[in-house]
């Protein structure tokens, strides 16, 4: 179209830069219970807040540093929250205040911050907390008229400090606030409980012991139903979901079946506030004296207690307080006087703002479902999240008698392909196990396609994939091979094995061999069957979904190690690491790994880079050099650039570092795929994983016509993963031309989004659109019907 002129479009979006915080000042708290991943959040505030011109401090010992004043209300600096990232808990402090709960209290708060000019307010915390900062911005005028009255300020400063601003953010292991899919602390507290878990099974294995295990969460069951989730328990108590009468026999009968299956060891995991439907209290004693009584079992209780809040974030934790940190500033910036006080938080994969209020009484209403015995109201009002990992948990624990099956007369086949990832198992056990209970004969295929077309199909039964969910690989055995060469063979094998489904389980290669599988149709009938793929690559580069099974794992794979060469680097001072993360041309790991680590620059593919960004990023470090944060962290994509690998930057910085700062290199190489999967990969892999066998049950019901499985359409060909907030499948055909195959990554990536922020809290000045930033929105209660295609995890 030369010579045309496209009409300008006129720019809508809202750019970062534009908005100000000079003259603001704004005070950040922790209060109530700790949880990993709040001191993160901090230094999101305090840089963020820097950042845009605003003078930030902190409270120490959360409302009652505010009460008390004095000390407890200071300045915060850029450097005043270094090496914070990688710590538990909260460094400035949290404690239960009496005192801000009386008038008087709120009244001396108000004073000490009045005195300070800080009208802005970000609180960290619980539903508590949160409720607390709420009455005191609604009685924030009449305090003033008080402080006015008495005396203690004068009409210019109440004029001046006229109204308080209040962004809240949910840091609670329980995962207990309504409106928020994950709160900051939870996952951290998953890990803990996992890492006992998988420690406790080897022994019980050794014994064929039971274990109880209580874990936390006095009212609310997310931490035991998800760590149930994550390590297949035989059994799980929660208050949302109270055993029915007579559950003593059913749990008993359960355990003893299991043994007779050759299971050699029991879990069952009870929340602390775990009821009968009578409201009395079932504790971990009582179990285990029930089952030594009825069953003779040997059988131990492990108590977690506080280890599931100590301990250092996960990555997860990390990105999450960081954005979210980011995003409460964004809120304070943008707040005005009729703008209700809000709490910012991720749903899905986004961040949104939802008026405090409303979650906290959403929150209270569950309380109030359980006190009156609606349980399944209880369980509706914790959310979407809550009640798929209910259904979830139900699905997979509880095998059916035969009898009760229904009888498809379906064979699906379940393979891995491409590299190995973390939470492969964990969803080759749940497709496994929700195709039996949906009648279907399930055969696993080893080694991919390779396995494939010579015969390497067997009939897998519920019990051979017991206790999969915490191993990591891939023990089908996993292949890179692509089945274009060996279609005959490979439609051979589906003729001889009478396969009427695929499913899937791999990366980049899997999404290749679905479109070859999909083309094939046409010369093949033998493809013309339902195929589903589930994303499964550490270096999430799989176009059609925002996240895949195995990157959280090495991600925190990446972040463990970064933080201990960060604490060698602070021992030895003025030392710069330059650290090669896998990947391919996908610089997810390394810029989501630089997020959580703290990283001062990260150099990916997507985001070309010259020589003279090179020379910017050492001029940097040796400014940093100067502060007291006296160490580097630069991270390096494996493919970001053929020129400039590990070896020539670590040449240059070293060069031009010299006298300043000595280098040193790190290349993480394959660590990044091994090790146990994250609680977060076993969940996300199991959910979606069963989502897709029943999508595979409705597609084979659909297409079975004439006494056979035909499948042609586009839509019978899909991809499962996840599009900002909900689980979507994608025809692959559809997906072709969101993908760049010389480079193996789709075209558009959200995480992108991201590196402004990493910038940011990493001091570099840059542009950062934020008009993507969350919206205030409201909690909604009446969901809508669910469609096929979508669900929120």
């Amino acid at each position: 179209m030369a010579g045309a002129v496209a009409p300008k479009r006129q720019d809508t979006r809202k750019f970062f830069e534009n908005l100000s915080g000079a003259g603001k000042s704004i005070a950040v708290l922790t209060s109530g219970g700790d949880a990993q991943g709040m001191n993160g959040a901090v230094r999101a505030v305090v840089r963020m807040g820097i950042y845009v011109g605003a003078k930030v401090y902190f409270i120490h010992e959360g409302y009652q540093g505010m009460v008390d004043g004095g000390d407890n209300i200071k300045e915060a600096t850029w450097e005043s929250v270094s090496s914070m990232l990688q710590v538990g808990g909260t460094v400035i402090g949290s404690a239960r205040c009496k005192e801000f709960r009386t008038h008087e209290g709120r009244l001396k708060a108000a004073h000490n911050l009045v005195q300070r000019g800080i009208t802005n307010l970000c609180v960290i915390g619980g539903d508590g907390s949160l409720t607390g900062a709420n009455l005191f911005r609604e009685e924030w005028s009449g305090l003033l008229d008080e402080l006015l009255q008495q005396g203690l300020i004068d009409e210019e400063a109440s004029r001046r400090n006229s109204e308080l601003h209040i962004v809240g953010m949910v840091g609670s292991i329980d995962n207990d606030f309504c409106g928020t899919d994950m709160t900051i602390g939870t996952d951290s507290a998953l890990h803990r409980i996992i890492e006992v878990v998988d420690a406790i099974m080897t022994t019980a294995q050794s014994h064929q012991r039971t274990f109880v295990l209580e874990v936390m969460g006095r009212h609310c069951g997310y931490l035991a139903l998800v760590s149930a989730l994550a390590c297949g328990a035989d059994w799980v108590f929660i208050p949302e979901m109270p055993p029915e009468d007579g559950w003593e026999d059913s749990m008993c009968q359960k355990l003893s079946e299991n043994r007779a299956d050759k299971k050699r060891l029991n879990i069952i995991i009870v929340a602390e506030g775990a009821i009968d439907s009578h409201n009395k209290a079932i504790t971990p004693d009582y179990i285990k004296d029930l089952v030594v009584r009825c069953l003779g079992f040997d059988t131990r209780v492990t108590i977690l207690g506080h280890v599931q809040r100590g301990g250092t974030p996960s990555a997860f934790d990390r990105i999450l307080a960081s954005r979210m940190g980011v995003e409460a500033v964004l809120a304070l910036l943008e707040a005005s006087a009729n703008t209700p006080a809000c709490v910012v938080s991720l749903v899905g994969n986004q961040a949104v703002r939802l008026p405090l209020m409303e979650c906290v009484q959403m929150t209270q209403e569950v309380q109030k479902a359980m006190d009156e015995k609606k349980f399944e109201e209880a369980v509706r009002l914790r959310g979407r999240s809550f009640e798929n990992n209910l259904s979830t948990y139900r699905l997979l624990s509880h095998r059916k008698a035969d009898s009760e099956l229904p009888n498809s007369s379906f064979n699906v086949a379940v393979l891995n392909v491409g590299a190995p990832a973390a939470g492969m198992n964990a969803a080759v056990r749940s497709a496994v196990r929700v195709g039996i209970t949906e009648g279907h004969k399930m055969f696993a295929v080893s080694d991919g396609f390779e396995g494939f077309y010579k015969g390497q199909i067997k009939e897998i039964k519920w019990g051979d994939v017991g206790g999969w969910t915490g191993q990591g690989g891939s023990l089908l055995g996993t292949k890179r091979t692509l089945p274009g060469k060996h279609l005959d063979k490979i439609a051979e094998q589906i003729r001889i094995h009478n396969i009427n489904a695929l499913l899937v389980i791999g990366g980049f290669e899997a999404f290749e061999s679905l479109l070859q599988l999909y083309e094939a149709r046409a010369d093949y009938e033998e493809f013309c069957i339902p195929v589903c793929m589930l994303p499964a690559t550490i270096s999430n580069n799989v176009p059609g979904t925002d996240l895949s099974i195995g990157a959280d794992t090495s991600l925190n794979a990446i972040v463990e190690t970064c933080d201990r060469i960060k604490q060698s680097a602070s021992g030895t001072k003025r030392r710069v690491f330059i650290i090669e993360t896998m990947g391919g041309y996908c610089g997810y790991l390394a810029t989501v790994g630089g997020l959580a680590a703290g990283a001062d620059t990260v150099y990916i593919y997507e985001e070309p880079f010259d020589i003279r960004d090179l020379q910017a990023n050492v001029e940097h470090l040796t400014q940093k050099m100067k502060t007291s944060i006296q160490r580097g962290l630069v991270l390096r994509n494996e493919n970001c650039n053929e020129n400039f690998t590990t070896d020539f930057i670590y040449q240059l910085y070293t060069e031009e570092g010299r006298g300043v700062f000595d280098c040193r290199k790190n290349i993480l190489g394959h660590m990044q795929q091994g090790g146990a999967p994250s609680p977060f990969d076993r969940n996300f892999s199991t959910k979606i994983s069963a989502k897709a066998m029943q999508w595979i049950t409705r597609t084979l019901k659909d297409s079975f016509k004439g006494g056979r499985v035909f499948a042609n359409s586009e839509d019978t060909a899909c991809l499962l993963g996840m599009r900002r907030r909900a689980l979507v499948f994608q025809p692959v055909s559809q997906l072709r031309d969101e993908t760049d195959f010389v480079h193996r990554i789709p075209k558009e990536q959200w995480w992108l989004k991201l590196r402004p922020l990493m910038k940011i809290l990493a001091k570099y000045k840059t542009s950062y659109d934020v008009s993507d930033a969350g919206q205030l929105e409201h909690v909604t209660r009446v969901r809508p019907k669910e469609s096929n295609t979508s669900a929120t995890i």
